[in-house]
């Protein structure tokens, strides 16, 4: 019989266990990991920040320890293969099969930029026909390769515009890309290419319909299962869902019998349990977690949960920094300890921890964490760990680094 009421201690094993943590697997990492794991978190959020490594890589490296990145290339950067793009969280890999759950979505900036005259899609029709001619008649194609054949063909179509300095083409294909007019064909060395739909998806997923209704009843239940337990809000901004749209889709899972309202200690809103989420007595983890993990990208869920207040600093200004740059939450077990700011100097051949901070009120094993940047270090084909002298944590880490050499 599940509980009514939670404590804060199994609402943190079981938000844990339903993002996979708990499992790392015995011998090497397989497809058929990935893909479990993917499914089971239903994205992987994308970012072009590549100072430590790239954000998709890390929520799998978080729960299976070390794997070959080749093997995650292979699944989300193919065309037309298992999972495709669209803007869910934010911009992330998805299974294919789920594109159809994003129509509204590609209907609403439709919409959007139609009920605005003086938006830059409707000041730049003839791009926009333009790109999906050149698509129609030479697709797919990377956006290099079409922002080329644009410079060749009319100049003017290559002007710079003043959305983050990118060219009107890429622009465009951005823009056709959240209506749905154009998705994403694969990457080649992280750069996206672009088809239209019937280029690149199965005509399985291109025939299917699902109403606003039904798509987002789908999604809450999706972000239900993935978070395991979560307030109305946590489970809206897990693909970035309105109130008013995750309301109904609540109750008719709840009526389904797949979720059940619970109280948590603390929490000051009734929280929802998924009916099947693991309610694990123990949680055993080890990990660096991404800015952009599930378990942390909503701060006040992760400060409701773990206590742990975070910010991305990315976007700071150095001296308004407080961390650092790149600011990974350290995990062990069913707390976050502790927090470092990682550089991949790939050129010397260096891991860095440009900086080390142990979480206030928390237990860390630093031992035990500097033996988790050691296999990081591995992981990223680096042959070094170097501490910089930053952060509370930074002199017992320095000597429990140098103590694994």
């Amino acid at each position: 019989m599940l509980p009514s009421s939670v404590s804060p201690a199994l609402a943190r094993r079981v938000a844990l266990a339903a993002q996979g943590f708990g499992r790392v697997p015995s011998g090497p990492v397989a497809t058929r990991q990935l893909n479990t794991l993917i499914d089971r978190l239903g994205l992987l959020q994308i970012d072009s920040v590549n100072v430590f490594e790239r954000s998709h890589y890390l929520p799998i490296y978080a729960r299976l320890g070390s794997f070959e990145r080749s093997l995650l290339d292979r699944l989300t950067f193919a065309r037309g293969g298992r999972y495709t793009e669209y803007w869910a969280h934010e911009a992330a890999f998805l299974p294919t099969t789920d594109w159809p759950l994003w129509r509204w979505r590609m209907e609403h900036y439709r919409d959007y930029y139609a009920a605005r005259p003086d938006s830059w899609a409707s000041a730049n029709t003839a791009t926009l026909d333009w790109l999906r001619a050149e698509l129609r008649a030479s697709g797919p194609l990377p956006a290099s390769a079409i922002e080329a054949d644009a410079v060749i063909g009319a100049e003017s179509t290559a002007r710079r515009g003043p959305w983050w300095g990118w060219s009107d083409v890429k622009r465009g294909l951005e823009v056709l890309f959240r209506t749905g007019e154009v998705v994403s064909a694969g990457r080649t060395r992280f750069e996206r290419a672009y088809g239209l739909p019937d280029q690149v998806l199965p005509s399985a997923v291109l025939d299917r319909t699902v109403s606003r209704a039904d798509a987002h009843r789908a999604l809450v239940s999706h972000a239900a299962r993935a978070h395991g337990i979560g307030t109305a809000s946590d489970i809206a901004d897990y693909f970035r869902l309105k109130a008013a749209d995750v309301a109904p889709a609540l109750a008719d899972l709840a009526e389904a019998g797949e979720i059940t309202q619970v109280s948590v200690d603390g929490w000051g809103r009734p929280g929802w349990l998924h009916t099947e989420a693991r309610l694990p007595r123990r949680v055993e983890a080890d990990a660096l977690l991404s800015p952009f993990d599930p378990i942390v990208w909503e701060r006040a869920r992760a400060e409701r949960l773990f206590g742990f207040h975070y910010r991305i600093e990315i976007y700071t200004p150095q001296p308004k920094r407080v961390f650092g740059y790149y600011v990974l939450p350290v995990l062990q077990d069913e707390a976050l300890v502790g927090r470092v700011d990682l550089k991949s100097d790939r050129q010397a051949g260096v891991l860095r921890v440009q900086a080390a901070w142990h979480e206030a009120g928390q237990t860390i094993d630093v031992e035990r964490l500097a033996a988790l940047l050691r296999r990081t270090a591995e992981w990223q084909g680096l042959e070094s760990l170097e501490v910089m002298p930053r952060g509370d944590l930074a002199p017992a880490l320095t000597a429990d680094v140098r103590a694994l050499s």
